[in-house]
């Protein structure tokens, strides 16, 4: 196809896509301002979540963190605490971060051009593309999982796309479109069609704008594509965690910022051999090399299983009571002693509210079993140790 052959049919796909956008568009509370901090947030939001969870979340995130400068001041516990439940929680630290380099980099002001998005904490292509089209008419590509899905579908890449030779074949593609009229509704567009109508199965070609020059469509083989390679199976990890009762106050613990559900609180446990390693004396050793705590009257309080990316949690639950002694901790950064139910206020991932409520319904709000006669009273803790 001759380049002015190629320009032409860029320019029909471009108008077919937008007329229907125009037409069919989901009417979401982020398409209603070109704020650029407010189409950060969503943008930042919607990665790896659906649009129905994400809407309560950006309003009450943006009604407490109207600008950068409201996030950069504010305690990461606080923010982690909005985030909760949404999950992938590098997302609020990156986002908190960035909030902190553009009131010191560009005196508050989310920055409009790409190159100065890019370098924020956090921010990559996707983001910095999201943002600039969209807020500032930037003629920039935004591809995101949807995105990715149609248009291998519309050239008929048939090779597995994570491939290296065809990584950045999308991206090409989309540039041509992206460079015109109303470049944040093309890709808004774009990202739409994979949502609503280019689904992972089953997809509604007949409803398609770009039905007639799709060739997936035309060799009946769309829902095949992009072909991607075989996933690994999870990895099954058992773990053992336990409310950790003394005086009538339960030990939290939080894990350090970086990594895996960073900055985010827990109940006090840890990894272990097996399933059937997973038991009183295991929860008791583990607590004890990561706590510096010894424990007793150990008490079941359920199982709950956990998927991640890449593996599966296996986590058995406990209720126990410690003796006097101080906390050592060993994989965390903090730990606070409060009532039980004060443990719902703190900051935690979805599982760790699964497994708060499954120890808290165990006990039913019950005090701890009693001591031995003759044994000392438990020393009254700080509240909190840093």
């Amino acid at each position: 196809m001759s380049a002015a052959a190629a320009a032409t049919a860029t320019r029909r796909l471009r108008a077919a896509l937008l007329a229907w956008y125009r037409r069919h568009r989901r009417d979401l509370p982020w398409r209603r301002t070109r704020d650029p901090w407010a189409i950060w947030i969503s943008e930042a939001m919607l990665q790896q979540t659906r649009v129905e969870t994400v809407i309560p979340y950006w309003q009450r995130f943006l009604a407490r963190f109207p600008d950068p400068a409201a996030l950069a001041d504010a305690e990461l516990d606080e923010v982690l605490r909005l985030w909760s439940g949404l999950g992938y929680y590098s997302r609020a630290r990156n986002l908190k971060a960035a909030a902190e380099a553009v009131v010191a980099r560009h005196g508050g002001r989310v920055p409009d051009d790409p190159a100065a998005l890019r370098e924020l904490p956090g921010v990559g292509r996707y983001t910095a593309g999201a943002i600039a089209s969209i807020a500032f008419d930037r003629p920039e590509p935004v591809l995101d999982s949807n995105a990715l899905r149609g248009l291998p579908r519309l050239y008929g890449t048939r090779q597995e796309a994570d491939a290296p030779t065809v990584r950045e074949r999308p991206w090409a593609a989309a540039a041509g479109p992206a460079d015109g009229p109303a470049p944040g509704d093309l890709n808004q567009a774009l990202m739409e069609l994979g949502a609503t109508l280019c689904t992972p199965r089953a997809p509604r070609c007949e409803l398609c704008p770009w039905a007639a020059a799709c060739n997936a469509r035309a060799a009946g083989d769309a829902a095949a594509l992009p072909r991607r390679a075989p996933r690994r199976a999870p990895r099954a990890v058992f773990t053992v965690a336990a409310l950790v009762l003394r005086g009538g106050r339960a030990l939290a613990v939080r894990r350090p910022a970086r990594g895996l559900l960073g900055g985010l609180w827990e109940l006090p446990g840890g990894e272990v051999a097996s399933a059937r390693a997973a038991g009183p004396a295991a929860l008791a050793r583990v607590l004890r090399a990561r706590t510096g705590l010894a424990v007793r009257a150990i008490a079941p309080a359920g199982a709950l299983e956990h998927g991640f990316t890449h593996r599966t949690l296996h986590l058995r639950l406990f209720r126990c009571e410690a003796e006097p002694g101080r906390v050592r901790r060993d994989g965390w950064d903090r730990h606070a002693w409060m009532s039980p139910e004060a443990l719902r206020s703190l900051p935690m991932g979805t599982l760790g509210r699964r497994a708060l409520a499954r120890v808290l319904a165990a006990g039913d709000g019950a005090d701890p079993p009693p001591r031995p006669a003759g044994a000392a009273a438990p020393a009254r803790r700080a509240r909190e140790r840093r």
